[in-house]
């Protein structure tokens, strides 16, 4: 679904980041570890053909980004931002319809069908009781599972997620979590960025690690998040514990 190839990426005239390169698979989530300023955020503009490629090249479905138009673009490629405050009184259903402008023409309107595709993706996020309020008076976690689902209104194959819990409580993180794993679960492939190593437990099947624009570790989770590759992330001491099924993360706070 996606392929980055010894990928440098940037800003004019500054690159962040060199030699990262991975594939994800359909149905596969691969959560992004790194630090403030580790070229994330930048990576993921890249890879939406946000931002030109300083070197190597992007794949998607098998043709080079470089060559889609940003319609087609648009059509594989759902890209939920950062979490944001709602500044115009839009219902969360018509925020949900913008991400039908992919598949209509200019100055065409929505339809009954993408309405009811709309709809669609508020109920499988549980949030079709929310189509009618306006977006700016929703929670933020529920504000964010619109973002998500006005990305999947562009029935993409490929999700681009950049920090989704960031700013959510404890419980909006674990719903928008439980998203990333059935969304994979359909077949779609997620690409998702955070700051907590539990979240890659939690939901992904592949975790990539990345400081100062280079991959420090790829694989499973269990396999790579690891107290020594966290502490070349963060700078401090983590220990990571086995509980249950899985892992959490413990860091060791200095008295």
């Amino acid at each position: 679904m996606l392929e980055a190839k010894n990928l440098a990426f940037g800003f004019p005239g500054r690159t962040v980041g060199r030699d990262v390169s991975f594939s994800l698979a359909a149905g596969e989530a691969m959560c992004v570890l790194g630090p403030n300023g580790g070229g994330k955020t930048t990576l993921f503009r890249t890879l939406l053909g946000l931002l030109p490629a300083h070197g190597g090249e992007v794949i998607v479905e098998g043709e080079p980004l470089a060559s889609l138009s940003r319609a087609e673009i648009a059509r594989r490629v759902g890209y939920v931002p950062q979490g944001q405050a709602g500044y115009f009184a839009y219902t969360v259903l018509e925020v949900v319809l913008m991400g039908r402008t992919a598949h209509l023409s200019a100055f065409a309107t929505p339809g009954e069908r993408d309405r009811r595709i709309a709809a669609n993706a508020l109920e499988s996020l549980g949030i079709g009781h929310l189509a009618a309020r306006p977006v700016t008076q929703v929670s933020g976690g529920e504000r964010q599972l619109a973002l998500v689902a006005r990305a999947l209104a562009q029935e993409p194959r490929l999700l681009i997620m950049d920090e989704p819990t960031a700013n959510l409580d404890f419980g909006n993180q674990v719903r928008v979590l439980q998203s990333v794993s059935s969304l994979a679960a359909s077949g779609i492939s997620i690409l998702f960025a955070t700051h907590d190593p539990d979240h890659a437990f939690l939901a992904a099947h592949r975790a990539l690690l990345l400081a100062e624009g280079r991959v420090v570790a790829m694989g499973a989770p269990a396999e790579v998040i690891r107290s020594d590759t966290l502490e070349r992330l963060y700078n401090v001491k983590v220990a990571v514990v086995p509980v249950g099924a899985g892992h959490t993360c413990l860091p060791a706070l200095g008295r």
